[in-house]
């Protein structure tokens, strides 16, 4: 297992300098026996931020060049995942920070660009398919104020159908089209999705979780490609986490629940969870699409919406195999060490417990430290698509851009 990541060396806690100690002209404390990384580390947050805002904005420039600019602007993947809409959506994220306006325009020529390419596409889900262009599109467009564009994608969403053999999972299934019901909702009012559109799915979710789980001790169960899974990104946990954001009947909040809990019960000694209800023994995946991570962040979520205390004591003993285990020697957010990172932002803005926040700002601080040299030594993996949102350098520039106010940091496209 040692082969998949770094040794966590940092320390379990390292207080920040206090403003006191930094120089007159404002600059860091001079540590002369601390590395970088510990410099970092110590670094009192509001200079830390700036680096990190810095890191995020000049990786905005490469990011958009090697994905758009460079390209000619032609799309050869558009989805969100590991294509160019993923550049689409880390420019809004910036947008949303610095208030751009040229990356609000860009982001909105991205997606239009994704339209065209999408068009035809059968995937249906916000992560991998055609929701995630039109979702993402009529947000943009209610930010620029334009009304026309609004409605186009607006009824370009409506007109999304469901294929009847759809799987029920995250990134191709069922519940990665309600998040994009979501999201819009979200972003441009409850309701602009109705009900009518979300509640026919979830009926069929929960009526094939329940079908599946017959002959088993879990309320609910699932299948992609003929294996139970129970990771964020073709499992129970995406699935899960989903579902409590659509309104349950009572029996339904109880089967969440007892899903959760069975997976809880059944996880392994170490406080890892398996890929699958196949693989039991093989304690390996610490990332968001398989293992802790991805469950910790549907742990923390169970706990804020349903207040159980047993739920957030399961992600904390999560959050400490993916302190021990999840400096993955990849650097994205799907199976690498950004995503990973987004753990700890979860439990402190759940907790208020600063020794999250620090251990988030530690993976951060390795990533910002040592990233580009642990990449181009062969070190770390820089994902298959090296620019991509969910397996290379957008996810770490978007960690970025979520470690200035670590209060608002959201995993992108899973916690809304």
């Amino acid at each position: 297992m040692a082969d998949r990541f770094f040794p966590n060396v940092m320390p379990d806690f390292v207080a920040e300098a206090t403003a006191e100690t930094q120089d007159e002209e404002g600059k860091e404390p001079a540590v002369v026996t601390q590395d970088s990384l510990m410099k970092l580390l110590s670094m009192p947050y509001s200079s830390l931020s700036q680096r990190f805002k810095r890191a995020a904005l000049d990786l905005k420039e490469t990011i958009t060049l090697e994905t758009w600019g460079m390209t000619g602007q032609q799309v050869q993947d558009f989805t969100l995942y590991c294509g160019t809409l993923g550049t689409a959506f880390f420019l809004f994220r910036a947008y949303l920070l610095t208030n751009n306006n040229n990356d609000l325009a860009l982001s909105s020529q991205i997606v239009k660009a994704c339209d065209t390419a999408s068009f035809n596409s059968r995937d249906v889900t916000f992560l991998c398919g055609r929701a995630g262009v039109c979702a993402l599109g009529a947000v943009l467009a209610k930010h620029a104020g334009d009304e026309q564009l609004i409605n186009y994608y607006l009824v370009q969403f409506r007109e999304i159908k469901l294929p009847r053999n759809l799987p029920d999972e995250l990134l191709y299934g069922r519940v990665g089209y309600l998040w994009a019901c979501l999201f819009i909702n979200k972003h441009m009012g409850a309701g602009t999705i109705p009900s009518t559109y979300t509640c026919s799915v979830v009926n069929e979710i929960i009526k094939n979780g329940r079908e599946l789980a017959k002959s088993g001790r879990c309320p609910l169960m699932f299948e992609w490609y003929g294996e139970k899974y129970w990771g964020a990104a073709h499992g129970l946990a995406g699935i899960m986490h989903v579902l409590m954001d659509m309104d349950l009947k009572p029996d339904e909040v109880e089967d969440v629940k007892g899903t959760l809990r069975y997976m809880i019960n059944n996880r392994f000694p170490s406080g890892n969870y398996p890929a699958s209800e196949e693989d039991k023994k093989r304690d390996v995946l610490v990332h968001w699409c398989h293992g802790a991570p991805g469950v910790a962040l549907t742990l923390v979520k169970a706990a804020r919406v349903f207040g159980d205390k047993e739920f957030l004591e399961a992600a904390a003993d999560a959050a400490e195999v993916v302190w021990n285990r999840g400096l993955l020697k990849r650097v994205g957010i799907c199976h690498g060490i950004s995503g990973n990172a987004y753990v700890f932002l979860s439990l402190y803005q759940l907790t208020g417990n600063v020794e999250f926040i620090y251990r988030a700002k530690a993976f951060a601080c390795f990533l910002l430290d040592r990233a580009h040299k642990l990449i181009s030594e062969g070190e770390m993996h820089g994902g298959d698509n090296p620019y991509s949102l969910f397996e290379g350098m957008g996810g770490m520039a978007y960690l970025f851009l979520d470690m200035i106010d670590p209060s608002q940091g959201k995993f992108p496209a899973y916690d809304l």
